[in-house]
């Protein structure tokens, strides 16, 4: 059988998320009890919580919500590349000693131990130019390890700017501690949301 990485963190109320954006809650529905014979429960959350992809609807008002998207980026052969302690902005020199014959999606490993009980303000984030040239080379999806592909102080959200324009999509929050720089099989399908800017995904790799 072929070895499976999870590389997404766990959600749930300790989960942490975008200053200002909506954290994860649970309550339960219903319980077992000699008059119910299921546990149901109600979740409120962002999109954006734990590993998720982003849709062009989150950073253009016209772009495509996540339910639409084709799901043929998120799926296939991927490359993990480190560049552990690039701040604050993972350039093409940092990645360059890895992308030779590069496949369809990239995955960035910026952390030694991503931190998962407190927010991160000095994120590592994708210089601009290093997705164009990835774009250049036909990469369609990237990803990296942190909240977010622009510095977490962004306003103009270069980065994202550029992907709309590239037309790549998005995976952020992906846990990659575990993972080993070198090439897998991705599987990160988000839900099929018709309405949303975004979508949780289980995110995992699969050994070729």
């Amino acid at each position: 059988m072929k070895k499976i990485w999870d590389i997404s963190p766990p959600v749930n109320a300790r989960s942490i998320v975008f200053p200002g954006d909506t954290a994860y809650q649970q309550h339960w529905s219903a319980t077992l009890s000699p008059d119910c014979p299921v546990n149901v429960s109600a979740i409120t959350l962002s999109p954006h919580v734990g590993a998720h992809a982003d849709a062009p609807l989150h950073y253009d008002p016209r772009g495509a919500a996540i339910g639409s998207l084709d799901l043929a980026p998120y799926l296939g052969p991927c490359r993990v590349i480190h560049c552990i302690g690039c701040l604050p902005l993972v350039t093409w020199a940092h990645m360059a000693h890895a992308t030779q014959d590069l496949p369809a999606r990239v995955l960035v490993r910026t952390y030694q131990q991503m931190p998962q009980d407190r927010w991160d303000p000095e994120l590592a984030a994708f210089a601009p130019e290093t997705i164009a040239r990835l774009a250049d080379l036909g990469v369609t999806l990237i990803g990296i390890d942190t909240a977010s592909i622009d510095p977490a102080s962004s306003k103009t959200l270069p980065s994202h700017q550029l992907i709309r324009q590239r037309d790549l999509r998005v995976l952020e929050n992906l846990l990659l501690d575990a993972v080993p720089e070198g090439d897998y099989e991705l599987i990160a399908l988000p839900l099929k949301l018709t309405d949303a800017d975004a979508s949780p995904v289980r995110a995992v790799l699969r050994e070729l």
